[in-house]
């Protein structure tokens, strides 16, 4: 029984490791998301774009999937009349993703 117990455990460490990856890589992609968001187009600067890279962060927590991130992006863009196609921030995401991951990876 003890060889059964162990792999058990085993595998319930992977996916709470697995678990743990895939968290950090969404929350780092959605900082470099907010991050260039807000130099590139919102016009943010300093501490400014910190705090709006915590909130699109912030934002990832609301429901599963990529739905609440660009409807609060859409949102603050709309707001200062930023016209960026869903297409294009749905691209952006994509490639910060490779990048949050290539970071994440680097950094284990």
């Amino acid at each position: 029984m003890t060889t059964f117990n162990d792999r058990e455990r085993v595998f319930e460490e992977k996916f709470a490791h697995d678990a743990e990856l895939v968290f950090k890589v969404r929350a780092r992609r959605n900082r470099l998301f907010g991050e260039w968001l807000a130099t590139e187009l919102l016009g943010l600067s300093g501490d400014a774009v910190k705090n709006y890279a915590g909130a699109v962060v912030t934002a990832d927590l609301e429901e599963e999937g990529d739905a609440d991130v660009l409807r609060k992006v859409h949102a603050d863009l709309k707001a200062e009349k930023v016209d960026l196609s869903d297409h294009r921030l749905e691209k952006s995401l994509e490639e910060f993703m490779v990048e949050a991951r290539k970071q994440i990876m680097a950094e284990t």
